[in-house]
């Protein structure tokens, strides 16, 4: 007898909490774009887990009708490869902060991108830390005045493309939090990938960082200064698509077609699935006068960690006919405690 396919609708995935953001913070267009892009993978409510560490952010499970924990700073990523890897059949997701998770919890980040881990990592990036009201944080630029730098800062920021890439990362994708349509999509897709899936999310934090995006997120600007990276399609850019990305020599650049005898022809075309990685870091690093790349930028099959290590553990049982105390006990084996 068949069953009939259940439907979820993003209401399933909210809980009946109170959201007690900053009204206006962008982590409410995140938790929204969040619920549908549950909805729109289908795994059951009950089938995920949703695991944070500490900062604004990371209050985010609360508000999911799901299983959750909201843990200790820092460490959401290694509470997170504990859950997936004893429970590999739940979709387990890791909301963080920048300052959650690349200072006190850098190491676990990098580590948990390293083995690839089937985890969805939703890095919030407000370039602030807003819980503790106002220091500078590790994604922070060079020179930003804030409470703990007052003369501003003297040391230069992480940026989440590189370090996840470096750390041999197989996805990475980077949104804005006022393109919910995108952010959505994106979300869909880290969710689908077969391993660590690191998401960099563009937030205003309106309270100690209200604008820090505004150059790239605005409508004014945005069509000329980020590019929405699809695989399969031309890296095209502009309010009218007028404008693409090449490769001259070693460096990416942009250009406007039909002008300095450039053509369509030119215009790279995005492999998001490409294994070297070289051509995925150029364009997660473009800025300055270059656009900033959003989209998925890297969407890369390799083996996971929570699968290779149920797959050890069912190698080695099947070459062991012992299977638990019962059978140690009635082996006839005879040791000797002093």
């Amino acid at each position: 007898m068949a069953t009939e396919e259940v439907k979820f609708q993003p209401k399933d995935y909210k809980s009946d909490q109170y959201v007690r953001w900053c009204p206006g913070c962008g982590d409410h267009a995140v938790l929204n774009c969040l619920h549908k892009a549950m909805a729109e993978v289908g795994v059951a409510p009950h089938n995920m887990a949703v695991i944070s560490g500490i900062g604004c952010s990371s209050r985010l499970p609360y508000y999911m009708n799901t299983y959750g924990f909201h843990t200790i700073h820092g460490r959401g990523a290694a509470i997170a490869t504990g859950v997936k890897t004893a429970r590999p059949d739940l979709s387990v997701w890791l909301i963080t902060g920048d300052g959650d998770c690349l200072a006190i919890g850098g190491n676990h980040f990098i580590h948990a991108v390293r083995r690839n881990v089937d985890l969805n990592i939703v890095l919030f990036n407000n370039k602030i830390y807003g819980l503790t009201k106002g220091q500078y944080s590790p994604t922070s630029d060079r020179g930003f005045v804030s409470k703990s730098s007052p003369y501003g800062t003297v040391e230069d920021p992480f940026i989440p493309a590189e370090l996840a890439l470096g750390a041999r990362g197989n996805f990475f994708a980077r949104v804005i939090d006022v393109d919910l349509k995108n952010t959505t999509e994106v979300l869909a897709a880290s969710a689908r990938h077969k391993g660590a899936s690191v998401t960099e999310v563009l937030v205003n934090c309106v309270i100690f960082n209200d604008g820090i995006h505004k150059k790239i997120v605005d409508k004014e600007f945005r069509a000329d200064r980020t590019i929405f990276l699809r695989h399969g399609e031309k890296m095209l850019f502009g309010k009218d698509n007028e404008k693409g990305i090449v490769l001259e020599g070693l460096k990416l650049k942009a250009v406007t077609i039909g002008q300095d005898g450039y053509t369509l022809d030119d215009v790279l075309v995005h492999d998001a699935h490409e294994k070297d990685n070289t051509l995925h870091m150029m364009l997660a690093m473009m800025g300055e006068d270059m656009p900033i790349a959003l989209g998925v930028i890297r969407d890369v099959d390799a083996p996971t960690y929570d699968e290779a290590v149920h797959q050890q553990i069912e190698d080695v049982q099947a070459k062991n006919p012992i299977r638990n105390l019962q059978d140690y006990l009635m082996s006839g084996e005879i040791w000797e405690v002093k």
